[in-house]
């Protein structure tokens, strides 16, 4: 147990030192370490609750959700109606349910039939139940109903939260901020978590906004201004306002998106030739492109209303067909909010509406509070066991005491190697590590003296005291890496942090205490040659 080949010691200290080096940049000036390489720049990133910040927790509107997947069912019946050429009548959407009256009583087979291909099969688990998105049933007299299920229901807002947290991630990325903590918190909730970030409004008005972006075609047949009045609107049109304040001008729209800004590649703030006003340009992928050159070759002179979460934008005249792929949008922006406009539609739209149901700011003076009282705790709580190791064991403890420095330098290595968040409780695991290391150590030590005392040389003492312990350490680690696993994907936030640097703790543990305080007193033992263990 004792003995290392060069090639094995070499590797053991090379690797330790490489694992140690990474740890450097996070007690090292900016300044210094952005000379470096990229890769050469990993640091542990202060959690909220140690540089202060930003927390908020935000709520998907299901019944958003619930309200887009019914209508989405509604314009794919009238589709499916009109392709199979069925003549129908009071195609209506209440709750969960769509109803169509079909004209002709022969027709109603066909229509089933047509209608049945818009329930689909549920995927994962809930496919192999036989549960499927639509129930249709014929209600008689040419009626038929459709249901969307509950299980389908479910489904969809589970991805749309899904979808929002990517999405949040790409535009709270986009503020320049740091390692922000996006997590979903139960069913339709999402937590955000922005450390740095002292001032949340900025951030709350780029995650409230849906940012939905439709091009569509103004009704020019029937009028804004009556229909605002007495609040009769064509089936086929929405009314909606351009404007803001007190000068909001009523404008028909039709429902039908010509383009949608899922088609969007790209969105970038910039300045218009003629008048200098802020705008924002953006470009189409190729499906986009030849949608929006076939709308505007179509409809020249007519109004294309370009429409933000249903509110109309601008509403330029069609002047000529747009065969590029790329256009502008303006509409009186400031240079902030055309950039957050382009930041918005970049990072794409949010599948449903948030709303904040919790928002917390940390001070950056309660930050430095708390990271002051960890760094008393780590000193004190490590300075006692490196002190009782040092008393009761004389040279090995030394030996343990440098075993357990390399220990957490290892750990800061890993966490920065990995760019992970460092959190209070993440600090406490990182001080229960060292008292974990020492553990081992002790029974290491222990064992030692029980084989001195039975009679054993020192030499052979020592290695009974590694080989004959290892099994007991690695028991008592494992049962607690099964509970910091158990916490780290169950957990959320602080805790998944604590969880954290206790897994990696662990193994830096095993690692030391078997291999480089081996090492240690092997060099040792070849060098001195002691007569007795030293403890």
């Amino acid at each position: 147990m004792l003995y290392f080949s060069r090639w094995k010691a070499t590797a053991i200290l090379l690797g330790t030192l490489l694992v140690c080096l990474f740890a450097v940049p996070n007690f090292l000036p900016d300044s210094v370490v952005d000379k470096w390489p990229k890769w050469a720049q990993r640091h542990v990133v202060l959690g909220l609750d140690l540089q202060g910040g930003s927390h908020i927790l935000l709520e998907v509107d299901s019944n958003a959700v619930r309200r887009e997947k019914v209508e989405n069912l509604r314009d794919d019946v009238r589709r499916a109606l009109r392709d199979a050429k069925i003549g129908y009548t009071g195609l209506t959407a209440r709750g969960d349910t769509v109803e169509v009256r079909v004209r002709e009583v022969a027709d109603v087979p066909q229509a089933l039939t047509k209608l049945r291909e818009l329930s689909q099969p549920l995927g994962g688990i809930l496919g192999g139940s036989g549960q499927r998105s639509v129930d249709i049933a014929d209600q008689g007299n040419g009626v038929i109903r459709l249901t969307v299920t509950q299980a389908a229901m479910t489904e969809r807002i589970r991805q749309s939260v899904e979808q929002s947290i990517q999405i949040i991630e790409r535009r709270v990325n986009e503020l320049g901020t740091v390692e922000p903590s996006i997590q979903r918190q139960g069913i339709d909730r999402i937590l955000v978590q922005v450390p740095g970030l002292q001032d949340p409004s900025r951030l709350k008005d780029l995650l409230g906004k849906t940012a939905k972006l439709t091009f569509r075609l103004v009704d020019m047949n029937n009028s804004a201004a009556d229909a605002a009045q007495t609040g009769r609107v064509p089936p086929d049109d929405e009314l909606l306002y351009e404007g803001r304040g007190g000068q909001r001008t009523p404008i028909l729209v039709e429902k039908r998106i010509m383009v949608s800004g899922e088609d969007l590649t790209d969105a970038q703030p910039g300045f218009d030739n003629r008048t200098s006003e802020p705008i924002v340009s953006f470009r189409f992928n190729t499906n986009g492109a030849r949608r929006f050159a076939q709308t505007t070759q179509e409809n020249v002179g007519r109004p294309f209303a370009i429409v933000l979460d249903n509110e109309v934008i601008s509403a330029p005249v069609i002047r000529e067909p747009i065969l590029g792929g790329s256009g502008q949008i303006s509409g009186n922006f400031t240079v902030e909010s055309a950039n957050d406009l382009a930041i918005l539609l970049r990072a794409g739209a949010l599948p449903a509406p948030l709303t904040i149901v919790e928002e917390r700011t940390v001070g950056a003076g309660l930050g430095q509070d708390s990271i002051e009282k960890g760094k008393i705790a780590a000193y004190v709580g490590s300075g006692l066991v490196v002190v009782y190791i040092l008393a009761t064991y004389g040279m090995l403890g030394l030996f343990a005491n440098i075993a357990v420095a390399i220990n957490v330098a290892m750990i800061f290595g890993i966490l920065s190697l990995l760019n992970a968040t460092l959190t209070l409780p993440g600090i406490a695991g990182i001080v229960l590590t060292v008292g974990m290391a020492v553990d081992a150590n002790v029974l290491i030590y222990e064992r030692m003296r029980e084989e001195a005392r039975g009679g054993r040389s020192a030499i052979n003492a020592i290695d009974a005291g590694f080989s004959r312990a290892l099994a007991t350490i690695l028991d008592a680690n494992i049962t607690t890496l099964i509970a910091a696993v158990v916490l780290f994907f169950l957990g959320s936030g602080p805790v998944r942090g604590f969880a954290l640097t206790l897994i990696i703790g662990i193994f830096t543990t095993v690692f030391t205490a078997f291999t480089l305080s081996r090492l240690i007193v092997a060099f040792w033992v070849r060098m001195t040659r002691p007569a007795a263990v030293p403890i």
